[in-house]
């Protein structure tokens, strides 16, 4: 065993430069959901296990391999979160909400799944997403893939993104495709890949999203689910290209496409990369009209979509807007309560303000240039004698005196 400490595998630190990204991505996205009505919302991060089996599908890869669940120290079953819609759902069930409809919900936070890390994918990883609940028109679904397309044109990572679209139908079409798809594959079933293979009985369905480069070719003359749509399905699916036409919305139609999750229906689609690899979603939702009544609530159809953070931080160019900052070096120690009481003053005026703690006047102003201060207070035995302080310009070295009681009132003065 390794002595030295470190991160559980699939997880990373994120350090204040990744925050910094982190927290603009948040801030854009909130900006820009709250445009279409969307509020912000938090549910825990873990959920009794039962609102993610139920939900989620037994035969569905999270459920079957990735979940983190265990028993707590009142022996009740818990989930840390897989993904935020079934916890939302979850929410308005037990909070009463489902007659405030529509509802329109934004939230962020860590999901947890284990799987096996590489670029773009941890073991806890950070999404943020919008949940619409109460909304069946093919206007919601319109309206839910405009916000995610808004949203990537603001991280300015729309040149690099495509939106795929698909239609799964009802759960009678789905189930009649599924058998057709069996009867196709059976052929082949020994050729498919291992995974392939173990997802034929389960869960078919996923088969056509495989990334197996054998897969994907025995897969090339497979039945597309969108022949066996029913008319209200088609009309439906066609209403929504529609919609995305009139809004200069650019998609490519994905036969392929489908959700890993079982509650999905109609409506799925994501807008996909080729800039990281094998995780090439960086949007991805759709609709999910049962979710709800399977829950043991009301039968209220649904749409969202949710994006990995992570991604989206490594496809963003993200330059921070740095605050003009003052560094406040006292000479000598008893100088200190000062100074301390001089930052709190900038402080208040909302102006960032370091204090050097120690070291002599050659290291603090060292520790200023190292921080990117753009000036520094020298107070200093003398210059309380003068009742003055030294604020020297750290880009150019010219600096001056300044009385201690207008110090407060220059400073404001040279930063704005």
């Amino acid at each position: 065993m390794n002595n030295k400490l470190q991160s559980v595998r699939g997880t990373h630190d994120h350090l204040p430069e990744d925050m910094y990204k982190y927290n603009n991505i948040i801030t854009k996205a909130e900006n820009i959901t709250s445009l279409y009505g969307f509020k912000p919302m938090a549910t825990p991060i873990f959920e009794f296990s039962s609102v993610f089996k139920k939900t989620l599908g037994e035969s569905s890869d999270i459920v079957t391999k990735e979940m983190y669940t265990f028993n707590d120290k009142g022996n009740e079953e818990v989930t840390l979160r897989p993904e935020g819609t079934a916890g939302i759902v979850r929410a308005i069930i037990s909070n009463g909400l489902s007659q405030e409809m529509p509802f329109k919900a934004f939230y962020h936070g860590p999901m947890f799944r284990y799987e096996r890390p590489q670029k773009g994918r941890l073991r806890q990883f950070h999404q943020i997403g919008i949940e619409l609940l109460g909304a069946k028109s093919e206007q919601a679904d319109i309206e839910i893939i405009a916000c995610a397309d808004n949203l990537i044109k603001e991280l300015d990572i729309d040149k690099s993104a495509t939106l795929h679209i698909n239609s799964l139908g009802n759960i009678i079409e789905r189930k009649t495709y599924i058998e057709e798809l069996i009867l196709y594959l059976n052929d082949f079933k020994n050729k498919l890949s291992a995974e392939s293979q173990n997802r034929f009985d389960k869960n078919p369905l996923r088969i056509l999203d495989s990334k197996s480069e054998v897969d994907i070719e025995i897969l090339k003359d497979a039945p597309k689910l969108i022949n066996y749509l029913e008319t209200e399905s088609k009309d439906s699916f066609n209403k929504v290209l529609d919609g995305l036409t009139n809004l200069n919305i650019a998609y490519q139609i994905n036969n392929k496409l489908v959700r890993g999750l079982d509650y999905y229906n109609n409506t799925t689609f994501e807008f996909v990369t080729d800039k990281l690899g094998s995780q090439s979603a960086i949007i991805a939702g759709g609709r999910y009209d049962n979710l709800m009544k399977q829950m043991g609530g009301p039968d209220i159809p649904g749409i969202g979509w949710a994006a990995g953070l992570e991604r989206l931080a490594l496809l963003s160019i993200f330059k921070a807007i740095r605050k003009k900052t003052i560094s406040i070096i006292p000479v000598g120690n008893e100088n200190n309560i000062l100074c301390i009481k001089l930052a709190q003053e900038l402080r208040n005026k909302y102006i960032c303000t370091d204090i050097s703690y120690s070291g002599n006047l050659k290291k603090r102003l060292k520790q200023a240039n190292k921080i990117s201060s753009d000036y520094a207070i020298i107070i200093g035995e003398e210059e309380i004698k003068n009742n003055n302080a030294i604020i020297r310009n750290l880009e150019t070295g010219v600096q001056e005196y300044i009385e201690l009681n207008n110090l407060v009132k220059h400073i404001e003065k040279i930063l704005t």
